[in-house]
């Protein structure tokens, strides 16, 4: 089963879509049209690539397979964390020689903001709480090592909850110590997605929707089909990551599908709900496997973190995610689950944002053809807030100031191994020896 036959089964209870109603349908692309930007994929990347673009004066095509906002962009777990790239960080500092060591601050830590001033511009409502995520008490030593390092290293300012305040931020047993991010927040990402969606189109962004790219022919004026029409233009990007469906196949093996689970309970006593968690943060746990929760606005308490690796879905996800959630939360052992959803997120080997030209990753005669062709993938759980940084820093590239998007395109990438047939039974050993450690 293709990832987006598996999707219309996934989204068929999703809580966004119930409070998210769709009021602005595009059509499907039914003609031979020219652009100077023609963009494969209507989630966060492509549409925050389209505003910047359109700002800049270009003339710019979207063309979305289904709907806007159909795959992660609006399906996930709404937290906006800053410092998208910090798991980065460390591993660039590793290497002063490849990239410069506050790469994974200098560019990620400012990227929440992008939501808010969007929000601000736009009039959109985003539904979106400011205070930031905590971290889980099993890590807690690594958290606190991180906090620190952050701090002196490159003057990121977190408040430190020690185990005694711990409770007056989290009322779980799970939680031991932590941190809270003033920088970071949650919104409603569905919303947020539909409104970059009408933002760009008031811009002059042409957006054609059930519109699925079939082909690129390559060269100095790129031509991309569709089933009923086709768009010229001189430059193209790619943001549809694991939904490209074979137009890129060299990208393929850079990123893996991985399916990701969420549900939100039933309206919760205002008090109640507000004792769990007093600040209404987002929260995150450390785990590799990791959990994340946050309250509603409307009271309801929205929680994820089961995944699957292999792209079938666990059976009934969503008892599966009230055990969870009330693992985390004892007082909400009897309350229900009203929404179950899911979708696929795509993960890169190390966990860093895949950005570059496609004719970096081709050789031979017709690589030059390809040079206009940019890719944005590989966002791993960091998307929400990544996704306006990614926008802005490959439009900067296609108006010819590409310094900061080829910084992102140095980040060395490894394609996952054991090719199409081994390469997921491999990713799924792999892990269940993390599942294994988060545990012990």
């Amino acid at each position: 089963m293709s990832l987006l036959k598996t999707d219309l089964e996934l989204t068929k209870n999703s809580y966004y879509a119930a409070t998210a109603p769709r009021r602005q349908r595009f059509p499907a692309l039914e003609a031979n049209i020219d652009a100077d930007v023609a963009i494969v994929g209507g989630g966060l990347a492509g549409l925050s690539a389209a505003i910047e673009l359109a700002d800049r004066g270009y003339r710019v095509v979207v063309l979305e397979a289904r709907q806007v906002g159909w795959g992660a962009s609006g399906r996930n777990g709404g937290q906006a964390i800053a410092g998208g790239l910090r798991p980065l960080g460390g591993r660039v500092a590793a290497r002063p020689r490849r990239c410069p060591p506050r790469l994974g601050h200098d560019h990620g830590s400012a990227s929440p903001d992008r939501p808010a001033a969007r929000a601000i511009r736009h009039r959109l409502r985003l539904a979106q709480r400011l205070p930031g995520p905590g971290r889980e008490r099993a890590q807690g030593p690594r958290a606190a090592c991180w906090h620190d390092q952050m701090q002196r290293d490159y003057g990121y300012e977190t408040r430190w909850i020690s185990p005694q305040e711990m409770q007056h931020w989290i009322a779980s047993p799970r939680f031991h110590s932590g941190i809270h991010d003033p920088k970071s927040g949650h919104l409603h990402p569905l919303k947020y997605s539909l409104g970059l969606a009408a933002a760009a189109a008031s811009l002059g962004v042409k957006i054609h929707e059930d519109s699925a790219v079939t082909a690129i022919q390559p060269g100095r004026v790129a031509r991309l089909r569709t089933a009923q029409g086709s768009v010229s233009a001189s430059h193209v990007l790619l943001a549809g990551n694991v939904y490209l469906q074979g137009i890129a196949p060299v990208l393929e093996a850079r990123v893996m599908p991985v399916g990701t689970y969420i549900v939100t309970s039933e309206p919760i006593d205002a008090k109640l709900i507000e004792s769990l968690i007093p600040s209404g943060s987002a929260v995150c746990d450390t785990n590799f496997v990791l959990d994340y929760f946050r309250p509603t606005v409307d009271h309801r308490m929205l929680y994820g973190g089961r995944v699957s690796y292999s792209t079938a879905t666990p059976m009934n996800p969503a008892a599966s995610m009230q055990r969870r959630m009330a693992r985390s939360f004892p007082q909400l052992k009897n309350t229900k689950v009203e929404y179950a959803w899911g979708g696929f997120v795509d993960i890169s080997m190390n966990r860093a944002p895949d950005f570059g030209r496609l004719s970096e990753r081709l050789s031979g005669p017709e690589r030059s053809d390809w040079a206009n062709v940019y890719y944005l993938q590989g966002f791993s759980g960091h998307g929400l807030a990544l996704t306006g940084l990614a926008g802005k820093l490959v439009a900067e590239a296609i108006a010819g100031d590409a310094e900061r998007f080829d910084t992102f395109a140095r980040i060395r990438h490894r394609p996952f191994p054991g090719g199409k047939l081994l390469r997921t039974p491999a990713l799924v050993a792999g892990m269940a020896y993390y599942r294994l450690r988060d545990l012990l």
